[in-house]
């Protein structure tokens, strides 16, 4: 406990003196107190990811930017050393972070269409190419328009994927296709292929030396040894691109379908009520967040493919590559895995959540929808207090607990929200169904 109380509560004195903080530190804090407050820190993390992207997109809110100051100031040195406010305080936050998702998802549409469902090619065509990575889809859109014309296929990575259904993005022809997977995959990708690479936010990793000098970061991305591009002149980045050898022809295995919206959804909404009242549709699984290079999410595929096939898969966030490629098949011309978009867009999900409450008439915790998630950094720790805030119980959670929940915290997600680790696909599948 003395060691993580000096890890959380960095900011005590006598902990930084190098002193052993017991429990309850000099400060008075206890090292649940502090473990909450990181949780919060980590949940305005995410909250400002959103807002910041949809600020680049002109939109803001007051009431947002109301809330932050308010949890910034909670979470200063010695100022609130209630455990239960500052739960209330996360709760509060998960209906701000559904706020700031709301706000980002309309201010896409708005500048881009309303998503489609559409195949997305994942090989190379012959060319120069520039890769995108991140999820700023302000500046690959800043990108196409200077590439228009230039003979440069443009592609995407990673949480880049879902550009590909909006129709002010797909409208450019050479956006060409998405290479690679979840972000961690970057190195070895990169590495591969001779393209200029623009990272546009968060999910960037330290280049290795075969790409670093032709690598370039945008936004808030900096990176050591790499290029930025302050505002949206891509003159660099372009001609770096022209100056490469050309991308081989190497078409791919696999289409990755993408761009389902809640206008979709809500097209297939009588066919979803004929289905479930058949019992054609059993239950829906939303499986996905934000993933992590370990041994132990392979549950989350694994998972999938042991799922009956009267089952609808849900998925979003980098975690979708977990699952993405499988061949689910349909239900009588639905889709059995369907790709909600980025980590923003689990608003789409809840929205869609809340169309089928409506359609069968129950409460969203009452719906036949299971939630096994995965999270890795501060995003995935905001759509999972929004989730808590809705009212979702029996969400599955992994790889493992985040670092901020001590046992105290852990037996409270557990026993108030219903919140439990990931065990054996096979073992969490039966208690789901039984």
């Amino acid at each position: 406990m003395q060691r993580n109380f000096r890890m959380f509560c960095y900011q005590c004195a006598q902990a930084a003196s190098g002193v052993a903080c017991t429990d309850q530190g000099i400060c008075g804090k206890s090292s649940t107190v502090a473990r909450l407050q990181d949780n919060l820190k980590y949940v305005l993390m995410g909250i400002s990811a959103y807002a910041y992207h949809a600020r680049e997109l002109g939109k803001s809110d007051s009431q947002i930017d109301s809330f932050l100051e308010e949890a910034l100031y909670t979470v200063l040195t010695n100022v609130n050393f209630d455990a239960e406010s500052l739960v209330e305080l996360a709760i509060k936050a998960g209906k701000i972070n559904l706020r700031v998702m709301q706000l980002l998802k309309d201010a896409h549409i708005q500048a881009y269409g309303e998503p489609v469902p559409t195949k997305v090619p994942t090989g190379t065509k012959k060319g120069k190419a520039i890769i995108v990575t991140g999820h700023g889809l302000k500046a690959l859109e800043e990108l196409l328009k200077q590439t228009e014309g230039m003979g440069i296929n443009v592609y995407t990575h990673s949480e880049m994927l879902p550009a590909h259904g909006y129709p002010g993005l797909k409208k450019y022809p050479h956006l060409l296709g998405n290479l690679g997977g979840a972000w961690f995959d970057q190195r070895q990708l990169f590495a591969k292929y001779p393209a200029a690479i623009l990272a546009t936010s968060n999910c960037a990793l330290v280049p290795r030396d075969e790409y670093r000098d032709r690598m370039f970061t945008t936004g808030t991305v900096r990176l050591p040894g790499v290029r930025h591009i302050e505002g949206y002149d891509f003159s660099p980045v372009i001609e770096a691109a022209l100056s490469l050898p050309d991308l081989p022809e190497e078409p791919g295995e696999v289409f990755l379908t993408t761009g389902f919206s809640k206008g979709t959804v809500l097209s297939l909404a009588p066919k979803l009520k004929e289905l479930v009242e058949a019992g054609r549709i059993q239950r829906f699984f939303l499986v996905g967040g934000c993933d992590s290079p370990t041994k132990r999410n392979e549950y989350y595929r694994e998972f999938v493919r042991v799922l009956p096939e009267n089952t609808v898969v849900l998925t979003l966030a980098c975690g979708k590559f977990r699952i993405n490629d499988l061949a689910l098949g349909e239900i009588e011309g639905i889709p059995r895995l369907i790709d909600l978009g980025q980590c923003n867009d689990a608003i789409v999900a809840v929205e869609i959540a809340r169309v089928l409450a409506e359609l069968f008439g129950t409460k969203l915790e009452e719906l036949p929808l299971s939630l096994i998630l995965m999270w890795m950094e501060q995003k995935a720790v905001a759509i999972l207090w929004s989730l808590l805030a809705l009212g979702f119980r029996g969400i599955y959670l992994g790889p493992v607990l985040p670092p901020w929940a001590n046992e105290e915290i852990a037996r409270v997600l557990t026993e108030k929200y219903g919140v439990r680790l990931i065990r054996d696909p096979q073992v969490d599948l039966a208690a789901i169904l039984d």
